[in-house]
């Protein structure tokens, strides 16, 4: 089995792609207000949510009907193309990976239907662990849900 890994899923939204880029490119702390699988989020260290490199965010979420927790850093921007680049670490996705990169990218198409692309990046610690399969249907469900109270709002 391959201990390093790279999974995708491109997901279509309703709500305008600069919003929900906004959402975390500028209010990442209210991503808990619009996804019931995000149970709580905090700034552990730093003084901003978005600032690259050196804030440190702690998070806590439901997989696969399971409570998961780690801790997470911005490592790059790319507002031109609507790309954030997060490393998450410690907690749950410590024990389980070496690196695990999560990166969101929002496309906006010219014919109105716009999407969210997700990617995560991995390398694990041994080979008895599965590739996150569950990641995927959590950043699906989870682009879902904002989508929907993005909409409302």
């Amino acid at each position: 089995m391959v201990l390093a890994g790279k999974l995708s899923t491109e997901i279509g939204i309703k709500a305008p792609a600069a919003k929900f880029y906004d959402l975390f490119a500028k209010q990442l702390h209210d991503v808990q207000n619009h996804c019931e699988r995000v149970h709580h989020t905090k700034l552990h260290e730093g003084e901003d949510w978005h600032e690259v490199g050196s804030a440190l965010r702690h998070w806590t979420y439901v997989i696969d009907g399971e409570v998961h927790t780690c801790q997470e850093r911005i490592e790059s921007v790319d507002e031109e193309n609507k790309t954030i680049k997060y490393s998450l670490f410690d907690g749950d996705i410590g024990q389980h990976y070496k690196t695990f990169l999560l990166t969101l990218q929002v496309i906006e198409n010219k014919d109105g239907h716009d999407t969210v692309k997700w990617t995560v990046e991995y390398e694990m610690h041994h080979e008895e662990k599965e590739p996150p399969h569950g990641w995927m249907e959590y950043v699906h469900k989870c682009t879902r849900d904002i989508d929907a109270n993005l909409l409302k709002a």
